[in-house]
């Protein structure tokens, strides 16, 4: 697609998006809880996070490669864990899983992929993470998990701040649910967006892949809230490789996750798709910090959509930090190669922000 060419920043990607998705399906990617003040929230939060010029260092060398538990990794941002994926464009999961083979970070594959977790984690030649919902009284949850493993996945990222699926509007106006239920509204919304009709049409109605498998089905409506701390405790005792609990703006909470025997905490609130309430994590994240010390793992999603945003969140006690929907939205802009484009903006402005701070390397 040549619209990746028209790509500058992430804005760029998102307004190209909006115009060749159907409705309800850019909606369901771009929509946050409520009247989406916390989605605003977070925006604001992070522009007045200020990052310090400093003059006349040589930083005409710099890197951008950190460490990630056991290893390194080329740049200090991933992929989040995005389900469906698929949505934004046919193929859109293995783009973002060979996007992070070629540059050494995980990319989250989602409990609601639109690909099978086994292909996920082939294609991304090992850097996959499996991110893991509560559901239900947790029986199938914990088969998932033991799949996972058993498919080589070293890390599994448990996401703990949906004890109930957030009321999104524009999801609801849309009528949209996973699988698709199509109806005359729906219909006439694919109708007026033929490139992404006929696609889609001809890779196949994307679908939550990881649930094909004999007695067990997913409901994405389902109510996660009995999970508790002895769900957390029966997790760890089964998970053999790192644990990263997603979703946490509370000091006290993370305090006891690290107690618990989390490998590492996600700074989140799920980009204010859940509760509009919450508060901008990038405000939690330097009390976390302090709370657990300098060594711990802390990492950072929400409302990030550039390079800076990124320096920003390494510099309030972030040690890596990870993309989502502005991904999305550069496959719909211009496929793999719009991803890439994306991909490379973020790098360079990262980079450039790292430049006009002084600093030649992120750790």
């Amino acid at each position: 697609m040549r619209g990746g060419r028209r790509i500058h920043s992430s804005e760029d990607a998102r307004r190209l998006a909006k115009a060749r998705l159907p409705w309800m399906v850019f909606d369901y990617i771009d929509g946050a809880a409520g009247t989406e003040a916390g989605a605003a929230r977070n925006r604001a939060a992070l522009d007045e996070v200020c990052l310090e010029p400093r003059i006349l260092t040589d930083v005409s060398e710099r890197t951008l490669d950190v460490g990630l538990f056991d290893k390194i990794a080329n740049r200090p941002f991933g992929i989040a864990p995005m389900g469906m994926c698929n949505l934004s464009g046919p193929g859109a999961d293995l783009m973002l899983a060979r996007l992070a083979a070629r540059n050494a970070v995980p990319v989250g594959v989602s409990t609601v992929a639109s690909t099978p977790l086994e292909k996920m984690i082939e294609t991304a030649d090992g850097h996959a993470w499996f991110q893991l919902y509560f559901s239900g009284d947790g029986a199938g949850s914990f088969a998932l998990a033991k799949r996972a493993q058993d498919a080589g996945y070293e890390t599994l990222i448990v996401t703990v701040d949906v004890p109930e699926v957030g009321r999104r509007p524009r999801e609801l106006r849309h009528g949209f649910t996973m699988p698709f239920r199509i109806g005359p509204r729906q219909f006439l919304d694919f109708a007026l967006h033929p490139r992404w009709s006929l696609s889609s049409l001809a890779a196949g109605r994307p679908q939550m892949a990881n649930f094909e498998m004999e007695g067990f089905e997913f409901d994405r409506t389902e109510s996660r809230a009995k999970a508790d701390w002895n769900t957390l405790k029966t997790l760890r005792d089964l998970w053999k490789g790192k644990l990263v609990i997603k979703g946490v703006t509370n000091v006290e909470d993370a305090v006891r996750l690290k107690a618990e025997g989390a490998d590492a905490i996600q700074v989140s609130n799920h980009g204010a798709r859940q509760l509009e309430s919450s508060p901008a994590p990038i405000h939690a994240l330097p009390k976390i910090r302090t709370a657990l010390g300098p060594e711990f793992p802390l990492f950072y999603d929400s409302g990030l959509r550039s390079g800076e945003d990124v320096l920003k969140a390494l510099n309030q006690g972030a040690n890596f930090a990870f993309f989502g929907r502005v991904l999305q939205f550069a496959i719909t802009a211009g496929g793999e190669e719009g991803l890439q484009r994306m991909w490379d903006i973020l790098t360079a402005e990262l980079s450039i922000a790292m430049a006009q701070t002084g600093l030649r390397r992120l750790e």
